[in-house]
């Protein structure tokens, strides 16, 4: 495997990482926006959930061009 490969694979993994941890966020936002008892709880988990969404469409998609090759 050449240099090029190995660099390749870490940014993909990156990448699915990145999308990996966000869905445990939306997940965690969900969970306390579900169980709360008080509206505050309930606003702080709907805040967790919009900004893991927000990470999910815009992190992966600002590395992706971040790392492109560039035209020769």
């Amino acid at each position: 495997m050449t240099d090029a490969d190995r660099l390749a694979r870490n940014r993909y993994y990156m990448i699915a990482g990145v999308n990996l941890v966000a869905t445990a966020g939306a997940v965690l936002g969900l969970l306390v926006a579900g169980r709360s008892n008080s509206w505050e709880f309930s606003v702080l988990g709907g805040a967790i959930l919009l900004s893991a969404l927000y990470v999910m469409a815009v992190v992966p998609r600002f590395l992706a061009r971040r790392w492109k090759t560039p035209q020769p």
